[in-house]
C-alpha cells in the first residue's frame, strides 16, 4: 500500500513539474537548419525509447518467468557455453545503430553547414558577428550599419554569419535558428542560417569565456524584409558614427547595453580573413570592407 502512494506522489510531482515547463528552444525551430537538427533529435529520442522499452520488456519477462520462487528446491541450472543467436543480436544491433546514426549525422551535418536548399540562388545577407569581453558586435556591410548586443534579421532570406573573436574563444548560438559554432581570434568561421517566420528569439555565447560569460547574451528579432529595410533607414537617419576610439573602448572587458551605429568597424579593424588572417576557415564569398565615417546611438 505504501509503495502505491509513493508511486502516485512521484507521478504527481513529475506532472506538476512538466506542466510548468516551456518548450525547449532547440525543439521549437524557426528556420530550416534548426528544423533539421530538431528532426534528428526527435529521431534519436524515438529510437532510444524503442530500445529502452524492448530491453525493459525482456527484463520483466525474464524476471517473471525465471524467478526463484517458480523453481523446485533442488533445481540446478544447466551449464551453457553460449547462444550464438543472442550473441549476434547483442553485438549486431549496436553496430547497426552506430552505422545508422553515422549516416544520419553526415547527411544532417551537410545540410546545416550549407545554404538552406530552399534559399539557394538568393544572395545571402552577410553579417560579421564578433565578440569581445563580454559583448557581441554585429556588422552589416551591405547596409553599412553595426549593432552591439542585439541582432535584427530579415525572414525568408539566407543569412551568412562570419564569426570571429577579439578575445577568448566564444560560441555563437541561436537555438531556434541552428546549432552553435565557435568564434576564434585570427580566423573566421562561417555559419549559414535562415529564419522562416518573424518573431523574437534569444542568442548567446555557448562557450565559457570568463566571469562575464553568463550575461553574454543577445536578443534576436526576425522580421519581414520590408520592416528590416525600414529599420535600416531609421538607423541611418538617427545613429551616430562609430569611430576607432569608440570601438577600442567597447573592446575593453565589461558589459554595455544595446548600441546602434552607422558604418561598421570593418573599415578600420577588418575581420581576420584573406590577407588579414593568421588562419582562415570557412567560405569567404563576401566583401567585408566598408567605408570610413561611422555613427553611434543607444538602442531603446
Amino acid at each position: 500500500m505504501k509503495i502505491r502512494w509513493v508511486l502516485l506522489a512521484i507521478l504527481s510531482a513529475i506532472v506538476n513539474v512538466l506542466s510548468g515547463c516551456e518548450r525547449l528552444a532547440v525543439l521549437d525551430p524557426k528556420g530550416p537548419q534548426a528544423q533539421t537538427q530538431a528532426n534528428v533529435i526527435w529521431l534519436s529520442i524515438a529510437i532510444m525509447a524503442v530500445i529502452v522499452i524492448i530491453v525493459c520488456a525482456f527484463l520483466v519477462y525474464v524476471l517473471a518467468k525465471y524467478r526463484d520462487s517458480k523453481l523446485p528446491k533442488d533445481y540446478e541450472p544447466p551449464y551453457i557455453e553460449g547462444n550464438h543467436v543472442v550473441e549476434s543480436i547483442i553485438v549486431g544491433v549496436p553496430i547497426l545503430i552506430v552505422i545508422f546514426f553515422s549516416i544520419v549525422s553526415v547527411i544532417s551535418n551537410n545540410k546545416v553547414e550549407a545554404t538552406p536548399e530552399e534559399y539557394k540562388g538568393q544572395d545571402p545577407l552577410v553579417i560579421y558577428a564578433s565578440t569581445s569581453d563580454w559583448k557581441w558586435h554585429f556588422s552589416y556591410p551591405e547596409n553599412d550599419i553595426e549593432t552591439v548586443n542585439y541582432l535584427y534579421i530579415p525572414t525568408n532570406r539566407p543569412l551568412e554569419f562570419k564569426l570571429y573573436s577579439f578575445g577568448p574563444i566564444t560560441s555563437f548560438w541561436v537555438p531556434q535558428l541552428g546549432g552553435q559554432k565557435y568564434a576564434m581570434s585570427n580566423m573566421v568561421t562561417t555559419l549559414h542560417l535562415a529564419a522562416d517566420e518573424a518573431g523574437e528569439m534569444m542568442g548567446r555565447n555557448a562557450n565559457f569565456s570568463g566571469k562575464g560569460f553568463a550575461e553574454n547574451m543577445f536578443p534576436v528579432e526576425a522580421m519581414s524584409q520590408v520592416k528590416f529595410d525600414d529599420w535600416v533607414k531609421e538607423v541611418k537617419a538617427t545613429a551616430k558614427p562609430i569611430t576607432a576610439e569608440k570601438f577600442n573602448e567597447l573592446l575593453k572587458p565589461g558589459h554595455v547595453g544595446q548600441l546602434t551605429f552607422t558604418g561598421t568597424h570593418l573599415g578600420f579593424s577588418p575581420a581576420p580573413e584573406g590577407e588579414n588572417a593568421g588562419h582562415h576557415h570557412g567560405s569567404s564569398n563576401s566583401d567585408a570592407n566598408s567605408k570610413g565615417d561611422h555613427m553611434e546611438h543607444n538602442h531603446e
